[in-house]
């Protein structure tokens, strides 16, 4: 199973990439509240997508790659950023 998180600042924009990613077939989605290293206020933790996918369990495959390449696009469009390794 491997595990991405795509970081926005808002929730609206999370909810609005969760929902379009299970659109898309992805079944583990979850949008989650952020919270960045050194911030100690609500205020400032960023909302988060958390996709887990389980057909893919060799990272360094190309079906791999193209599920990392589409989400770091996919939080690059949406002005946010993208954690290829949350776990790590």
């Amino acid at each position: 199973m491997t595990e991405h998180l795509i970081v926005f600042p808002d929730r609206e924009t999370a909810e609005d990439v969760a929902d379009g990613l299970r659109e898309d077939g992805f079944d583990d989605v979850r949008v989650v509240r952020e919270a960045l290293a050194g911030e100690d206020d609500a205020e400032d933790h960023e909302w988060g997508v958390l996709v887990q996918e389980e057909m893919v369990v060799d990272e360094s495959r190309p079906v791999a790659q193209g599920l990392r390449d589409r989400f770091a696009a996919l939080a690059q469009e949406r002005g946010g950023w993208y954690d290829p390794d949350p776990a790590g």
